[in-house]
């Protein structure tokens, strides 16, 4: 998540005229309200908030339109008042919370995010977005069986949502289940060959891709690239693979699929690249941390952004 970092300060210890060094006192960790206290005396805000809508008078589509552009900006926490005004003007229920849930998640405010997500499926069982949202907030928590469940919600909901199948497939790898795993990872790259390629939240729907089992995931997506002839892309998976502790040899060596590579020197080599820096301590499957990623976009923003 995106979340902007603070500045911190400590204090120079104090030197007592009489004596010797008195104390050293360190700075008090500085709030969320005194860092946004400061990101609004930096020039940036300086050049934006002339243009906010008055809350007292603005159009809920004004202040959703402003908050879209605060978030843009990396003002969640001004996005999420206008968001939350907006709504309060009567604004789209459904749009907002999720809008607004997703922006807590960027604040590391999950729990709440999931009120949201859940009072969204709660007001229409058939919005998608709410589902997807839901599922990656219980993905999040580590209840991969839930966030299947969700996933598979939104992907009936919206088939041709690529984001929907690859946050399926990352929930199915979590819980095991490579097999659909694999199907739902085919089906989300057919949808939209870029669909791995981005990094970050920017839009407004979740896309998780950070499953634990990191090596078996960038093995899946070397065996995916595989089956469309992109060498180039089933390399560099396999070398991330192999170089997360992942036995690549072994895994070619039983899987028919990729049978062809098993003596490709470009593997061997990436192989005994991947040994040696585990060489010291090996580490079968690392941890990795979760990252959210934005929505595909369609010509004109490509699926509606929340």
């Amino acid at each position: 998540m995106r979340l902007r970092a603070g500045r911190y300060f400590s204090l120079v210890s104090l030197l007592c005229f009489a004596g010797p060094l008195a104390a050293q006192t360190a700075a008090p960790t500085p709030t969320a309200e005194t860092l946004r206290t400061q990101q609004h005396q930096g020039v940036e805000w300086l050049t934006v908030a002339p243009h906010l809508p008055d809350p007292a008078t603005a159009t809920p589509q004004q202040l959703e339109t402003a908050a879209d552009v605060l978030r843009a900006r990396r003002y969640p926490e001004d996005a999420l008042d206008f968001y939350v005004q907006a709504m309060r003007r009567g604004g789209n229920q459904i749009v907002l919370l999720n809008k607004i849930g997703v922006t807590e998640l960027e604040l590391q405010q999950s729990e709440q995010a999931q009120v949201d997500f859940k009072r969204v499926v709660q007001l229409d069982r058939k919005d998608p977005d709410g589902w997807n949202n839901l599922g990656a907030v219980e993905y999040m928590h580590r209840n991969f069986g839930r966030a299947v469940d969700d996933y598979k919600k939104a992907v009936k909901l919206n088939k041709r949502s690529a984001v929907y199948h690859s946050n399926l497939a990352t929930a199915y790898l979590d819980e095991g289940s490579f097999a659909s795993a694999r199907k739902e990872f085919e089906t989300a790259v057919k949808l939209d060959p870029h669909v791995f390629d981005y990094s970050g939240i920017a839009g407004m729907r979740t896309h998780l891709q950070s499953p634990e089992d990191r090596g078996r995931y960038c093995y899946e997506m070397a065996r995916l690239y595989s089956m469309r002839g992109d060498d180039i892309n089933v390399l560099h998976w396999l070398a991330m693979a192999s170089e997360a502790g992942f036995d690549v040899r072994d895994a070619i060596r039983q899987d028919p699929a990729m049978a062809k590579y098993g003596k490709d020197p470009r593997v061997v080599l990436l192989v005994k690249n991947g040994a040696m820096l585990h060489a010291d301590a090996p580490v079968a499957n690392p941890a990795v941390p979760l990252v959210l990623l934005p929505p595909e976009k369609q010509p004109q923003e490509r699926e509606s952004q929340r």
